[in-house]
């Protein structure tokens, strides 16, 4: 256990620097890092992990090892220039615990910038908050690791174990950026993901399938439409089939621990829709571009052909010219259960209370995290914890600044408390 004088030392460190930490924070938003546009972001990353001494590594997530994974969500892009940055903190003496600290760059599209009460890109800061796409999913989270972690410095001590500081691609549809992290050879005793997570643990959330189905109908002039097969009326039989199967699922909540208490759990979203070529022409193709959620300890797998059933079979008894294709486009994830008892977890209760005042709650969630990647196939405890933010995805989206200072002082904590600090 660290002194309490080391402790108060840490926490100012935080305080001192914070006016720094949320300029980082605000030209990281002020960056549009979104899908294949990471880039300039990245540069950002690496050059405060250069200014924190670390050993960089920087690679392109593009590998046979990394689409031959089990975890792999397919991808609809091109990885040869997509990078993941990792800054390597390694002590003279490897005395203590190790750490890793993941936080993911990509943000996702920011949808009409008329329907913002700013711009999503100024990271302007008002009453407490600071708005901006990727403010809270995860800018701020991914900032605040640097600024725990160089919080032990700042205080004149030196950690007594291995850190390393990740920047991750692809978080927002595949979770293939800290997949390649993992099968790049990191692994730590303990990992934290500063995602936004309302002050809280996350102890579970659902694994995720993402999937493109295309239906072709029979295209004829609208004269003669008795005689056609419309794709686009077809494309919502199709629907309707998922939300019978969105809620037989829903129904199963009992029979898996930690979501038998949420009002609907499994949720399948159709977040694009397009077909048809021509106004005057009954429409000969449509596709649909779903999201759908599965309950851990589900395999990706059965889940697929569960989906596949169920669209096949809304075909079959339509139309004789009724035809769907299925096709895997991202997210191919099992979800996880954060198994309470773990060291990890115990610390962070601990430095929780330290930074809060309070007690440290968890609560299942069901969406995605990179969580599934570290817990599913390193077997390392993952603590996905992270400040109050609102509207991430939507408009005006937006982080609590006294919620990202409490949850850096936490993290500062934990990081000395489970690397060791020497305090000679």
């Amino acid at each position: 256990m660290i002194t309490n004088d080391a402790k108060h030392r840490i926490l100012a460190a935080v305080d001192a620097r914070f006016d720094d930490q949320l300029a980082a924070t605000a030209e990281l938003v002020n960056s549009p890092s979104r899908r294949e546009h990471e880039e300039p972001a990245q540069d950002l990353i690496e050059s405060h992990l250069q200014s924190l001494g670390l050993d960089i590594d920087r690679w392109a997530i593009d590998s046979p090892e990394l689409k031959a994974h089990p975890g792999f969500g397919p991808s609809t892009v091109d990885y040869t220039g997509m990078t993941n940055i990792v800054g390597t903190y390694q002590p003279a003496q490897d005395l203590g615990k190790s750490l890793i600290l993941n936080g993911h760059i990509d943000v996702v599209p920011q949808g009409p910038e008329d329907k913002w009460s700013r711009s999503p890109w100024d990271a302007e800061v008002a009453d407490g908050w600071m708005y901006g796409r990727g403010a809270g999913d995860m800018k701020a989270g991914l900032i605040a690791n640097l600024f725990a972690f160089d919080a032990i410095r700042h205080a004149g001590f030196d950690l007594t174990g291995r850190v390393h500081l990740q920047s991750v691609v692809e978080e927002e549809c595949t979770g293939n950026g800290s997949l390649a992290a993992l099968l790049r050879g990191y692994t730590a005793d303990a990992v934290i993901i500063s995602e936004p997570e309302e002050d809280a643990l996350v102890r579970a959330n659902v694994g995720v399938l993402w999937f493109t189905v295309r239906v072709s109908g029979n295209p004829t002039h609208p004269r003669e439409m008795a005689n056609g097969f419309n794709a686009i009326d077809a494309a919502f039989e199709v629907m309707q089939a998922l939300r019978v199967l969105e809620q037989t699922w829903n129904d199963r909540k009992g029979e898996h621990p930690y979501f038998e208490d949420l009002d609907h759990p499994i949720n399948f979203n159709f977040g694009e829709i397009r077909g048809g070529d021509w106004p005057s022409s009954v429409p000969a193709w449509c596709e649909l571009q779903v999201r759908v959620a599965t309950y851990p300890g589900t395999n990706a797998d059965d889940a697929w052909a569960e989906v596949e059933k169920c669209v096949t079979d809304a075909g079959a008894s339509s139309h004789p010219t009724f035809e769907t294709v299925l096709t895997p486009n991202g997210f191919y994830a099992d979800g996880y259960v954060l198994e309470p008892g773990s060291d990890a977890e115990a610390l962070l209760e601990q430095t929780h209370r330290d930074a809060f005042d309070a007690e440290l709650t968890s609560f299942t969630t069901p969406g995605y995290l990179d969580g599934r990647v570290f817990v599913n196939y390193g077997q390392m405890p993952t603590l996905v914890y992270g400040p109050v933010s609102e509207n991430i995805h939507g408009f005006d989206e937006r982080v609590s600044i006294d919620s990202v200072r409490k949850c850096t002082k936490s993290m500062a904590l934990f990081i000395a408390e489970w690397c060791g600090i020497d305090e000679s």
